[in-house]
């Protein structure tokens, strides 16, 4: 019998409980939506802020703007759409294949300071790129009891 150092991780591993904050935030704030093939295909998404907005840029090559939905439910914003195969050729023959294809969903919870009335959307070189404008903030008033 092997003698093994004693990791206390391993049983939250075997478990699939994930090891890092980063990734345990990220399950819990992103949901992956699966196909009706079965595959999973999430776009990567960046999300940055400024004074006075949140920018979010979701990375979709080769699609066209017409096949991007993008919703917005009580905070929650959801960017879907389908990315469609190319009809192939039967006697290429592929070495690498990694693109991903089929529908996609990406939900991310955005915060209680944004103006839903004021998201710019556009589309350029492939990137999903969201504006979204941040509700001035509200001044916190003094009263005097007389």
């Amino acid at each position: 019998m092997a003698i093994t150092k004693y990791n206390p991780m391993q049983e939250f591993e075997r478990a699939g409980v994930p090891r890092t904050f980063s990734s345990i935030l990220d399950e819990f704030f992103n949901d992956v939506v699966t196909s009706d093939s079965g595959r999973l295909y999430a776009p990567s998404i960046d999300i940055s802020e400024t004074d006075s907005h949140y920018h979010v840029q979701a990375a979709l090559p080769g699609m066209k703007k017409d096949d991007i939905n993008i919703d917005l439910q009580d905070r929650r914003l959801t960017i879907s759409g389908e990315r469609k195969e190319e009809t192939e050729n039967k006697d290429t023959k592929h070495h690498v294949r990694e693109t991903r294809y089929g529908q996609f969903e990406r939900s991310i919870m955005l915060p209680n300071n944004i103006n839903q009335d004021k998201i710019d959307a556009r589309f350029e070189d492939g990137i999903l790129k969201l504006d979204i404008e941040k509700k001035e903030k509200q001044v916190n008033k003094q009263i005097k009891v007389k």
